[in-house]
């Protein structure tokens, strides 16, 4: 299995104005060096960079550390925040960047002042990203030395890259939780001691692997604190069918993951004559039982991300992007465009965060959307979802019975990401040619090329059962746990399931380190393996978890089947 990982002699062949690899559609298979295939112009992205490089010099510098309550709350809130601003497709504005640089300059300095105060005689060898001057007429030129291709060696570089890209899902993860008031302290310590570890050049592949493994623990805690907060605050998902076509009103669409965000704005558009339209990976709000009262909660518009700039101009009213996703808009819809949370986009108004816990206020969108014609319907109908792992348990005995008696042959694990490239029709056509007797497991919005097809049902079960939003893939983690422990089996890879997932961004790699943490093996992923794992990394993956790519449909179908 190869690697498309840049050699190092490719690297110092060529001086990139940047250099990215951390999703799916990196640049050639290999990564983006004039400016991302996301939109991400070079400047921001060595922004990011330099950002992270910061982070990692905060880390180290609290390690040990007896901080103060408040300001370690505050350093694990600011390194989180930073880390999920930097996944694809978040954030696009520079000077949001600048902004967060000098932020956290201040509070490096700030944290070594107290190590200081705290190890007086201590001879501290600090690395750069700890001590570096911190001019803000630097930070382009010193964005560009403290990227990733600052690692030399490419396996250490790949999994430093990994580790980095799963520590930015988890803080997604982290993110709305703690939206949700749930927090976890070991969470927080986790992330600054694994960024902290990128610094250390004593740190062999080996180590890294553990760690990598190690995120993968904290990657499933974090996915349950999430669901503990979702859950808690808005109930157990149920069995929904969900509108696909249009009202006569005008409408809002709320795009991103952000369920607070939704509640505040459904909330504050009560009895105005507006209705609220979830987009891709809201989806799943519908779901959950809090948001069924509001009778202005229409339904779905439209499909996955990557679809936005079609589907955003005919929805005619204003659109709210709550946390990554964002496609660079057309002139049409721009100034319909909202941002909030952590996303942004040059020229786009944001929402921000209310004062001292107040809610944020969506005025502006709802005033907007009265003046607006309601949204042109693209599609009809409905789709059902709301498998998570409580609503799968209480039809448990029946899914059990199912398998027992052979109406269900396999699950097919296939959750994660949609994208742009022509490549990913193969899960729409993997999907197609299942056998009968098999069901999907799914959440993210890879279920967009499958969940509106008529692949029917099993005894009442449908062949395609959606457990939510990308971070919900702990429901299939839950469900496959217990089916584990209702057979009777020591083994989870033991049961008649199987994973073809779809990737596309971080989120999708702190899943993968979670699954792989919890002995899940032969895990297939595509369209293409992460351009960041070396050819050796790839190795060690395949050697002993069994990770492999994809193919064709025939052939993969065949193998998955053990035909």
């Amino acid at each position: 299995m190869n690697s498309q990982s840049p050699s190092n002699e490719s690297i110092e062949n060529n001086q990139p104005s940047m250099f990215c690899f951390q999703c799916q559609e990196a640049s050639k298979g290999t990564g983006c060096t004039i400016a991302g295939v996301c939109g991400k112009p070079h400047d921001v992205a060595n922004l990011m960079d330099l950002l992270v490089h910061t982070l990692k010099g905060i880390s180290f510098l609290s390690l040990d550390l007896d901080l103060p309550t408040e300001t370690e709350r505050r350093v694990s809130l600011f390194i989180m925040d930073s880390l999920f601003a930097t996944i694809t497709n978040a954030n696009f504005d520079r000077e949001v960047f600048l902004a967060k640089n000098r932020e956290a300059l201040a509070l490096r300095d700030e944290i070594r002042a107290l190590r200081g105060a705290q190890f007086p005689n201590a001879s501290d060898n600090l690395p750069d990203a700890a001590v570096w001057t911190g001019e803000e007429s630097e930070f382009d030129a010193k964005a560009k030395t403290v990227g990733v291709l600052r690692t030399e060696n490419e396996d250490i570089r790949s999994l430093r890259e990994l580790l980095i890209y799963g520590l930015k899902g988890m803080s997604a993860y982290a993110y709305h939780a703690g939206h949700l008031d749930e927090i976890d302290p070991e969470i927080d310590a986790f992330i600054r001691r694994a960024l902290a570890a990128t610094l250390d050049d004593t740190l062999e592949a080996g180590d890294l692997v553990a760690l990598n493994l190690e995120a993968g623990k904290y990657g499933v805690d974090a996915m349950a604190m999430l669901d503990r907060a979702n859950t808690g605050a808005y109930g157990n998902p149920e069995v929904t069918k969900v509108k696909i076509g249009v009202g006569r009103r005008p409408g809002i669409l709320i795009s991103g993951h952000d369920l607070k965000d939704l509640e505040q704005l459904l909330k504050q558009t009560e009895g105005r004559g507006i209705d609220i339209y979830t987009h891709s990976e809201m989806l799943p709000a519908h779901y959950y039982p809090a948001f069924k009262k509001y009778e202005h909660f229409y339904g779905n518009y439209g499909n996955a991300w990557w679809k936005q700039n079609r589907e955003f101009e005919s929805f005619n009213g204003p659109i709210l992007m709550t946390t990554n996703c964002i496609v660079p808009p057309k002139d049409s819809y721009v100034g319909r465009l909202y941002t909030t949370g952590n996303t942004g986009y040059p020229g786009v108004a944001h929402i921000p965060d209310g004062e001292n816990g107040a809610p944020k206020n969506f005025s502006a969108l709802i005033e907007q959307a009265l003046t607006c014609a309601a949204p042109t319907e693209i599609e009809t109908g409905e789709i059902v979802g709301g498998f998570a792992h409580d609503a799968v348990m209480n039809v448990a005995d029946q899914v059990v019975d199912a398998v027992k008696t052979g109406a269900i042959s396999r699950f097919f694990v296939m959750a994660g990401c949609d994208g742009r490239m022509k490549s990913r029709d193969y899960y729409t056509d993997f999907a197609k040619e299942l056998p009968q007797d098999t069901v999907i497991l799914t959440a993210g919005c890879a279920k967009y090329k499958y969940n509106k097809l008529d692949l029917g049902e099993i005894g009442g079960i449908p062949r395609v059962l959606d457990a939510g939003q990308c971070n919900d893939s702990y429901s299939l983690v839950v469900i496959a746990l217990k089916l584990k422990e209702v057979f009777g089996l020591d083994d989870i890879n033991d049961l008649p399931i199987s994973y073809n997932i779809a990737w596309y961004e971080q989120k999708a790699v702190i899943v993968l380190l979670s699954l792989l943490y919890l002995g899940v093996k032969n895990i297939h992923l595509g369209p293409t393996l992460p351009a960041f794992l070396s050819p050796n990394v790839v190795n060690v993956l395949v050697e002993n978890f069994g990770i492999g790519g994809i193919t064709n449909v025939e052939d993969d179908m065949k193998m998955f089947m053990g035909a």
